[in-house]
């Protein structure tokens, strides 16, 4: 019953976001069942929300809400929900091998131009950047993209990892700091969120790109030499 405020949150943001009203009862049915589970259901939630389903925000407020109930778990939690995404992905790179790039293309519709030239020039930030962004950021086309143009399965793992950690970490503190707040923040201020995130992405570029230039001007330097 201490859910069931973000349960009704979770299944009206999925309805709307699917356009299909029906949708909302069974979501917050499922949900219901899963968050008893503690951890182990914030890992299934987490895992079909990175696969072929899509449950958008369902895994960060579910994060946060247990989070408030045990504090003491917050590592816990965002750690199920980091290693669920993870299986999740998984899932999708390895299928994405299999489907080509005819899957991809629907998937990624009008961006798969822009994807695929990002993913072949930045294999690790590709598919970390679009790990922390929350929705609507289009994160399964990136995933696809990594399995069709065969990223490494050891950049890909720990790009996911880093970045699912790092948003699931991050909500967590928010909700041991802020408790029931942190889910009227994070449902009220998810362009804000995605700003902060967006601009933590663009100094990550800013910062590789200039990594890249020192070092190519080393060895300019070093062959005029």
């Amino acid at each position: 019953q201490r859910c069931e405020p973000v349960m009704n949150l979770a299944g009206d943001l999925i309805g709307r976001a699917r356009e299909n009203p029906a949708a909302r009862n069974h979501l917050k049915h499922m949900a219901h069942i899963l968050v008893t589970w503690g951890g182990l259901g914030i890992f299934v939630i987490a895992a079909m929300d990175s696969s072929v389903f899509s449950f958008p925000v369902l895994t960060d407020l579910l994060v946060i809400e247990v989070t408030t109930l045990r504090k003491d778990l917050m590592p816990f939690y965002a750690g199920m929900a980091t290693v669920g995404s993870l299986v999740g992905c998984l899932s999708l790179y390895f299928l994405a091998k299999k489907g080509g790039e005819a899957w991809f293309n629907r998937k990624a519709g009008r961006l798969s131009k822009r994807i695929q030239t990002w993913v072949k020039k930045n294999t690790f930030l590709s598919i970390f950047i679009p790990a922390i962004m929350p929705p609507p950021f289009p994160f399964e086309a990136f995933v696809i993209a990594q399995g069709v143009f065969q990223v490494p399965l050891r950049t890909f793992v720990m790009a996911v990892l880093l970045g699912r950690g790092l948003r699931f970490f991050a909500e967590g503190l928010l909700a041991v700091y802020y408790g029931k707040q942190a889910t009227d923040f994070l449902h009220g201020h998810w362009i804000g969120f995605a700003v902060f995130f967006g601009v933590l992405c663009v100094f990550m570029l800013g910062w590789r790109w200039l990594n890249t230039h020192h070092h190519k001007a080393g060895v300019s330097e070093d062959g005029a030499r």
